[in-house]
C-alpha cells in the first residue's frame, strides 16, 4: 500500500450534533483506493462514546428541541434541498464514489441519480395523507395516525456507500425521525460529501448525525443502546443475527437487509442472447459485490452444452481495470481482505469437486482485482452453492424439470431475489410465485426502482426499504378514539359496583 504524502491530508471529521468534530480517542483511519491501493483520505475514527453523544443529540433533537412536532411540509423542504445540492455535485460526488469503492463510473453515477431521486421522492411522499378513519359502533369516532418511530440507527454496507445510505436516511427523515448513522470503514467518503450537503441545507443540530468507525464498536453500539428506537442494518447475515440479538434487549425495532445467494434461472425457450448477456450482468456487475447478485446460474440440461461456451466466451472478455476509465466493466474488489475471502471460496469450490471454467485467478496488476469465475459441476451440497461469496464468482446448476428448478431455486437460507428468462408466461409467473424471494425479475435482471419495496424472505432480512413500504418503516400507528357523546359510561350502576376507591 502506498503511504506517500499521508502528512499532506487533513483528517475529515464527523458530523455530531450540528458540528464536525474528531473522534474522543484522536484515532485515524486511512482510506484506500482499491484500484490503486494509495491512500486518499484520513478520517477520524469514532467508539462509542462519540456513539452515545451522537445519540443522546439524536434524543434531544427529536424529545426536546421539537424535530417531533416538525411538520411534512418542513421536512419535505429539506429533503428537497439536499436533493438540489446532490444532483449540482453529482459527477464530484460519482468520481468519489469510483475512488473510494472501485466501482465503474457508469454505476457511480447511477448511484448518485438515485440518491438524488429517493431525497425527492419522500419528500413527495411526507405531504401525502398518512392514516385512516373507520366505523364502530356507538356515538365514537375512531381513527389511526401515523407518527415518527423516534431516534433511528442506520449501518450501511461498503458495496452501495451512498445511495444505501440515503435510502434508509430519506425515508426516515421524511417520517420525523432523527437519525444517527454509520458508514462502512472502508467507505466514508461519500457521505461525508453528503453531510456537508446536510450541514448547508441548515438541518437543526441534532437531527442528522454522522458517527465514523467499526461495526464492532460504533455499530454494536447502535444496536445495543436502549435510546435507539429502530435500527437498520444492510449488510451480511451473521452481522445481521447479531444485530438483531443486541437489539432485543430493549425490544428496538429492527429492519435488516442481509445477504442473499440469489438463483437466475434459465429455460430452454428464453431468448439466448438475452438470457446469455443477464446472466453475467446478474453476477459480474459491481464486481460481483450485489447482495442481489444472480450468483446461481440455473439451466435448464437441453441447452448447457450451446449456453456455456457462449458465456465463457462472454465472460472472457470483460474488461476489468480502474473503475475509474470508461472502458471497465469491472472494477477491483473493496479491499485485499475481501479478495482474500473471495479467493479462499474459490479454492473451497475447487476442494470440494467443481470445475472451473474461467478464472479463478487474481490479476497480476496493482489493486484488489480478480478474474470474473465460473465454476460448473457442481452439487447442492457445495458451500459455493449455499454461502454467500460476495464477488465475482458464478455457479452453475442444472436442472430437467420445471419442478426441479424451483426445488434447486428454494434451497437455500436465502430469499433476497431471482429471476426466470422464459419465453412462456405462464410458466414465467408459474414459477415466480413459488420462488421464496422478496426481489424477483422475469426476462431482466438488477432492474429496481425507488418507487418499489426491496428485502428479502428467510435470512436474507426482515422488514423493506424503498417505495411507500420504506416510508412506513419509519412510522408508529397509534388508535384514537373520540367520543362523540360525552357523559357517563353508567358502568358502576351496570355491574352493581358502588365502592368508592380513595387515595
Amino acid at each position: 500500500m502506498s503511504t506517500k504524502n499521508i502528512n499532506t491530508f487533513h483528517t475529515q471529521r464527523m458530523f455530531i450534533d450540528g458540528c464536525w468534530v474528531h473522534s474522543s480517542s484522536g484515532d485515524t483511519r486511512r482510506i484506500v483506493n482499491p484500484a490503486t491501493e494509495d491512500i486518499i483520505a484520513v478520517v477520524t475514527e469514532g467508539n462509542e462514546e462519540d456513539s452515545k453523544r451522537a445519540i443522546e443529540a439524536a434524543r434531544r433533537a427529536f424529545y426536546e428541541d421539537g424535530w417531533m412536532e416538525s411538520t411534512a411540509r418542513e421536512r419535505a423542504d429539506f429533503l428537497v434541498r439536499v436533493a438540489d445540492k446532490l444532483e449540482e455535485h453529482a459527477e464530484e460526488i460519482a468520481v468519489l464514489e469510483t475512488l473510494n469503492n472501485g466501482k465503474t463510473m457508469r454505476d457511480s453515477r447511477n448511484d448518485v441519480s438515485d440518491s438524488v431521486d429517493q431525497f425527492r421522492y419522500y419528500a413527495g411522499l411526507a405531504t401525502k395523507p398518512h392514516g385512516q378513519v373507520y366505523d364502530v359502533p356507538e356515538r365514537m369516532q375512531a381513527l389511526v395516525i401515523a407518527e415518527p418511530i423516534g431516534v433511528v440507527g442506520q449501518i450501511i454496507p461498503w458495496n452501495y456507500p451512498l445511495v444505501m445510505a440515503t435510502q434508509k436516511m430519506a425515508p426516515a427523515l421524511a417520517a420525523g425521525c432523527t437519525v444517527v448513522i454509520k458508514p462502512a470503514e472502508q467507505t466514508p467518503l461519500t457521505i461525508l460529501k453528503l453531510f456537508e450537503i446536510i450541514e448547508e441545507v441548515g438541518f437543526p443540530p441534532g437531527v442528522v448525525n454522522l458517527v465514523l468507525g467499526k461495526g464492532a464498536t460504533v455499530g454494536a453500539e447502535l444496536a445495543s443502546n436502549a435510546s435507539i428506537d429502530k435500527i437498520s442494518f444492510t449488510g451480511g447475515t451473521k452481522t445481521g443475527k447479531s444485530i438483531m440479538k443486541s437489539a432485543a434487549d430493549s425490544i428496538k425495532k429492527v429492519g435488516l437487509e442481509l445477504g442473499g445467494k440469489s438463483p437466475n434461472i434459465v429455460f430452454a425457450d428464453a431468448d439466448f442472447e438475452s438470457a446469455l448477456d443477464h446472466a453475467l450482468y446478474a453476477i459480474f456487475a459491481n464486481q460481483g459485490q450485489v447482495c442481489s447478485a444472480g450468483s446461481r446460474l440455473l439451466l435448464e440440461e437441453s441447452i448447457y452444452e450451446a449456453f456455456i461456451p457462449a458465456l465463457v466466451e462472454k465472460a472472457e472478455k470483460i474488461r476489468v481495470g480502474p473503475g475509474i476509465e470508461p472502458d471497465t466493466n469491472m472494477g477491483p474488489l473493496i479491499s485485499e481482505q475481501q479478495l482474500y475471502r473471495v479467493l479462499d471460496y474459490i479454492e473451497i469450490g475447487k476442494n470440494e469437486g467443481a470445475t472451473i471454467l474461467t478464472g479463478g485467478k487474481r490479476i497480476n496488476r496493482k489493486g484488489y482485482f480478480l478474474e470474473p469465475t465460473i465454476f460448473t459441476d457442481t452439487n447442492p451440497k457445495m458451500r459455493i452453492v449455499n454461502e454467500e461469496i460476495f464477488g465475482p464468482v458464478l455457479v452453475i446448476q442444472t436442472f430437467k424439470t420445471e419442478e426441479e428448478a424451483i426445488k434447486l431455486a428454494n434451497g437455500t437460507p436465502y430469499g433476497l431475489a431471482a429471476a426466470v428468462f422464459t419465453s412462456d408466461a405462464a410458466r414465467s409467473m408459474r414459477v415466480i410465485r413459488k420462488l421464496r424471494a422478496g426481489i424477483t425479475w422475469i426476462n431482466t435482471y438488477h432492474a429496481t426502482f425507488n418507487e418499489a419495496p426491496w428485502g428479502g424472505y428467510k435470512q436474507s432480512g426482515i422488514g423493506r426499504e424503498l417505495g411507500t413500504n420504506g416510508f412506513t418503516e419509519y412510522l408508529e400507528l397509534k388508535q384514537i378514539n373520540i367520543n362523540l357523546d360525552v357523559k357517563p359510561s353508567g358502568w358502576i350502576e351496570t355491574t352493581g359496583y358502588s365502592h368508592v376507591m380513595t387515595h
